[in-house]
């Protein structure tokens, strides 16, 4: 364990950005903490190098992609069915089913050491969640948890109608996570159609702009949600904007 924290997190917005651009983007930075850290096993603590941190924010072209415990079959379209939805599906490494990006949807992509914050993935995983929470808060939404489930529901108290706004899925290895979640905000929801969301069959999917009833713009809540993320986890935030194409 590195004895020196590190509570600064380099933002960056990489725009609108390809699923598997983002995914190497995202492993080219995990490995380059992870190796920090396998240094820092030989030396002693007061010379030790500090862990960068990373938050990204991003949307993707249409995609699907399924997490380690998911099932194929939760993907109800063939190859054909893919490409007239102009949409591309990928097995990936963080934990949860399938779920669907899309523009319009935002997504963050922590990658944080927790040493430098806490070595707790359930906690880690409830503070993103409170995060989210807090956000959908400022536009009136009283959105929370639903028991035995993760991500961030609306009706998640009385359940008569439960839907899930945000997903989440993550990665932790030796304390340093990837992937995070995805938070519908004026996505087009008609594509979760096509997918049993997060293996889940008898529960709806909503945005921000299908309960207010009107679109929100992305860089009001990103700018919401970034803050809210900068309070709960005690992080020193560093903006760095990145030009991406797709």
């Amino acid at each position: 364990m590195n004895t020196r924290i590190n509570k600064r997190v380099e933002f960056r917005d990489l725009g609108l950005m390809d699923y598997q651009q983002a995914w190497d983007y995202q492993e080219g930075l995990f490995a380059d903490v992870i190796s920090v850290k396998i240094q820092n096993r030989d030396l002693a603590p007061e010379v030790q190098l500090l862990t960068p941190n990373y938050l990204l924010f991003c949307q993707h072209p249409h995609v699907y992609t399924l997490g380690k415990s998911g099932k194929p079959e939760h993907l109800l379209l063939d190859t054909d069915g893919l490409d007239q939805k102009e949409a591309r599906y990928y097995r990936i490494n963080r934990g949860g089913d399938i779920t669907y990006h899309g523009p319009g949807q935002l997504v963050g992509y922590p990658i944080l050491d927790l040493d430098n914050f806490f070595t707790d993935i359930h906690r880690y995983m409830r503070t993103l969640e409170e995060a989210i929470i807090l956000t959908l808060g400022d536009y009136g939404l009283d959105a929370g948890r639903v028991q035995g489930l993760t991500g961030v529901w609306l009706d998640h108290k009385e359940q008569r109608n439960p839907r899930k706004i945000c997903a989440m899925g993550v990665k932790s290895s030796r304390w340093v996570t990837m992937h995070g979640f995805a938070l519908n905000v004026n996505t087009n929801l008609a594509y979760f159609g096509h997918i049993v969301p997060c293996g889940i069959q008898d529960k709806a999917v909503t945005s921000l702009e299908a309960e207010l009833g009107h679109p929100v713009a992305m860089d009001e809540v990103a700018q919401k949600l970034k803050a809210r993320l900068a309070v709960l986890f005690e992080m020193e935030l560093e903006e760095t904007r990145i030009q991406s194409t797709i």
